[in-house]
């Protein structure tokens, strides 16, 4: 392989010829060979949106060069498009303040930079120019921030909009289905299909709902704070600058934290919204096992619904199909709830001016968003939009089920109802012919009371 020697204050090191990271970033990447979790690629454009904002401010107050500038701010646009992504190497298992991820963009953006430079241009550096007025400490917490709150807007919630839309159509097309209803997992009164997926559909709304009130706490950016939360050898107005400049590049309206000693030292912002991320994959892990359930059979379970047939479901068992997407769906879930775990214990391990937990934080809660989102889109793009009711199945429950005597309990009280619902399920009775051998209802008594579509 051909290397080339670069230099950092400890001496030198030889990096790979054709890769712009300089001696910071081959250090990380020979003393880390932890795992292969690499940090996630929407940090990487955070940091570079971050950058370019920082050289522009920085030379609005007169500290850097405008050919400096328009150099990063080049370099820091060829990131976002997607040009340099193979130039970002390093592991999650790092330095718990992300610094040598810090020094990867800053050494790549340098490098890429320098290369943009007219003739006889001065160089950059990558800490001096690319870092200037940041520190490791206020830039990898506020690019935290600044990549969930994207990966959110962009990723999550347009998947969730999408299914709310899949179960509003569903819950219009069944709004007068009537099927029996279910608590304790035994039988209870009815309701129609509409009503239950309008359930589903519910807890989708309200989901998205927290998500967007937590969110707005993210827009709070420690920018700013530089080493330990002082703003040492940054302009005063430099964190406010940064994220009015955030705003203008991202359409997002960051804002500068009020305390840059919390912002530095706390996570629980990003604690705060992973649970309502959390709340949302409660909820998914509840529709997609109702639906599995619903959809289990075809002839040995409940066999109410019918899903699309996606792939052939056993290499065994020819003509099997089986609930994918609920299963898909529901482990997405599970990994949501142990990342939640690992998130809520990183975020408390806060000592003094610094939580050097954050890479393992971004990680976990990038991670979480990009999952959730595909899933929903999995979901409903393979089994929400193609499920059907079979409501000659819904029938047949409804005309058996025992908890219809409900209806009856306003007529003749609770215990006479209760004994022709046992009576019927003793001997094997429908409920009509159970009320009228108790003679505690005539027929037309029966007909006029025990109405499904009155019970709804």
């Amino acid at each position: 392989m051909n290397e080339r020697i670069e230099r950092d204050s400890l001496g030198e090191v030889r990096v790979p010829a054709d890769k712009y990271w300089g001696a910071q970033t081959e250090r990380s990447r020979q003393n880390f060979r932890i795992g292969k979790e690499t940090m996630p690629l929407e940090l990487i454009y955070a940091y570079a949106e971050l950058k370019k904002a920082a050289a522009i401010v920085n030379e609005q107050a007169g500290k850097l060069s405008e050919a400096k500038r328009q150099a990063i701010v080049t370099a820091c646009d060829e990131i976002l498009g997607g040009q340099w992504d193979a130039h970002f190497p390093l592991v999650v298992w790092q330095t718990g303040s992300g610094t040598q991820t810090n020094m990867n963009v800053n050494e790549v953006v340098a490098r890429r930079a320098n290369e943009l430079l007219p003739d006889g241009e001065e160089r950059i550096h990558p800490n001096d120019d690319v870092n200037m007025s940041q520190s490791s400490n206020d830039t990898f917490p506020t690019v935290m921030h600044i990549a969930i709150y994207t990966k959110i807007q962009t990723h999550l919630l347009p998947a969730i909009d999408r299914l709310i839309g899949t179960f509003a159509a569903k819950e219009r097309r069944y709004e007068k289905t009537i099927k029996v209803g279910r608590t304790h997992l035994q039988d209870a009164t009815p309701l129609t299909f509409g009503q239950e997926i309008s359930g589903w559909r519910t807890m989708l709304e309200k989901s998205k709902t927290m998500i967007v009130e937590a969110t707005d706490k993210l827009l709070d950016l420690a920018i700013g704070g530089t080493a330990v939360g002082t703003g040492l050898n940054a302009p005063p107005s430099f964190g406010e600058q940064v994220a009015k400049q955030l705003h203008a590049q991202t359409g997002y309206p960051f804002r500068s934290a009020t305390n840059k000693f919390h912002a530095l030292t706390s996570h629980d912002e990003i604690v705060y919204v992973h649970g309502a991320l959390k709340a949302l994959a409660a909820d998914l892990m509840k529709i997609a096992n109702d639906i599995r359930w619903l959809a289990s059979g075809p002839r040995s379970g409940f066999g109410e619904i019918v899903i699309p047939s996606n792939e052939p479901g056993s290499s065994i068992m020819p003509g099997k199909v089986n609930p994918t997407q609920s299963e898909a769906m529901t482990m997405v879930a599970v990994q949501v709830f142990g990342n939640d775990a690992a998130i809520g214990f990183a975020a408390s391990q806060g000592n003094f001016q610094l939580n050097v937990f954050k890479p393992v934080i971004a990680y976990n809660a990038i991670q979480s968003v990009q999952l959730l989102g595909d899933a929903i889109r999995s979901f409903d793009e393979r089994c929400a939009q193609g499920l059907e009711a079979n409501e000659t199945k819904m029938k047949e429950y409804v005309e058996r089920s025992l908890m219809l005597v409900t209806a009856l309990s306003p007529h003749i009280g609770y215990d006479k109802a209760a004994e022709i619902a046992k009576l019927a399920h003793r001997e094997g009775l429908t409920l009509k012919e159970a009320a009228l051998q108790t003679g505690y209802v005539t027929a037309k008594q029966y007909e006029e009371w025990v109405r499904p579509e009155k019970m709804i």
